[in-house]
């Protein structure tokens, strides 16, 4: 399902007032999906300080659980509030911050023999899974061209995700999934919205 920039503009809008929404309340908001926003999509909220782009959060749901609308509203909290890698946001930063929205195709398995994995994977279309002995470790399309990896360094870097070796992706038991990403993000907070 592929959205507008308009449509776009509302989701990224959606995840700050999730985000606004939980700082006054300290509750998620509850709300009806819209018609247009109903399907069950894997989606992506990624928070980047703005002017630096250095990333301050990034939180998901790689499979179509929940539909769209509100799998938005639960990933940007958990995004501002619940990344590890992070201190939680506070409120006063929200208007220092860039809100990206990517929206996930259902992720596929790569099934082709694994010396010909890396001729499967386009860089900047493709984001990756990997899994393999109950890890799992998902990197977005964006994350290759912004790092300027090659398909090997990003089958790597998507198993270091995952807590595996780098060279585990070449091991039998390990699963290799690919999916695609229709990626909006504001130019500035609360600026204008680009599609990717």
């Amino acid at each position: 399902m592929s959205f507008t920039i308009k449509e776009g503009k509302e989701l990224i809008e959606l995840a700050r007032k999730s985000i606004k929404y939980f700082f006054a309340s300290e509750k998620t908001m509850q709300e009806i999906a819209p018609e247009k926003f109903s399907e069950k999509q894997g989606v992506f909220v990624t928070l980047n300080k703005f002017p630096s782009k250095e990333l301050r959060g990034c939180i998901g749901f790689p499979e179509p659980i929940i539909p769209l609308w509100n799998a938005i509203i639960e990933a940007s909290v958990s995004a501002a509030l619940n990344d590890p890698r992070f201190p939680g946001l506070k409120i006063e930063e929200l208007d220092k911050i860039l809100v990206e929205v990517s929206v996930l195709s259902v992720p596929k398995e790569i099934s082709c023999e694994k010396e010909k994995i890396t001729e499967e994977i386009k860089i900047g279309k493709d984001g990756l899974i990997m899994r393999m002995q109950g890890h799992s470790g998902l990197l977005l399309p964006q994350v290759a061209l912004e790092w300027n990896w090659g398909s090997k360094e990003f089958l790597e870097e998507t198993c270091v995700k995952a807590g595996l070796n780098k060279e585990d992706w070449k091991e039998k038991e390990c699963k290799i999934l690919k999916f695609q990403a229709q990626i909006f993000s504001e130019t500035t907070p609360n600026g204008k919205i680009k599609e990717h």
